[in-house]
């Protein structure tokens, strides 16, 4: 499936669902992620919308008007602050590695999915980039900052977690525990 805006379309998503991205995208990482939370909790307007977002969790490499590189930085340092974020949104796609956890997971149900993207996959996920339409908060250094990202076909993304709450690490995880 091509994902190119976030509709209700999102709530259809079923874990496992393979899913490519064309469009507009954020980056945030855990200051930004910060920094949003405090300011939602204090009543402050953001600069941007998480709301009918795709938010990828990544610390870009940027040089002059290029990406150099991409890759997903592990969600779960977002899970503290991720939930106060869902508050306010209708809608919203998160991309990252490594899953959330169950608080977060609790607040998707019925507004978000978590899409994984390969680790180690920088240089692809870079070449799926189209444009730097802008950056907020650069004082929080490059790859803390806010990019703003047009995207074509950015994938592979698995849907790791979906809107009902099934959750692929999971799984996993249960499947790994009964082998022990």
């Amino acid at each position: 499936m091509i994902l190119n805006c976030v509709d209700e379309r999102i709530l259809e998503l079923k874990a496992g669902d393979i899913v490519y991205v064309t469009g507009e995208i954020i980056t945030a990482r855990d200051k930004a992620h910060a920094r949003a939370a405090e300011m939602l909790k204090n009543g402050q307007r953001l600069p941007f919308s998480f709301n009918r977002s795709i938010v990828y969790h990544c610390g870009p490499i940027v040089s002059g008007d290029r990406v150099i590189s991409a890759g997903p930085t592990t969600s779960e340092r977002m899970s503290p602050y991720a939930p106060n974020i869902l508050k306010n949104v209708e809608l919203m796609v998160m991309i990252g590695k490594g899953g959330m956890n169950r608080e977060v997971v609790e607040a998707m149900k019925g507004k978000a999915v978590y899409l994984a993207f390969p680790g180690g996959a920088g240089a692809l996920a870079a070449s799926k980039i189209k444009k730097i339409k802008g950056v907020f908060w650069e004082d929080l250094g490059m790859a803390e900052a806010v990019w703003v990202f047009e995207v074509e076909n950015f994938g592979p993304c698995v849907v790791a977690i979906d809107s009902e709450g099934k959750n692929l690490y999971e799984g996993v995880e249960k499947r790994v525990r009964a082998r022990l």
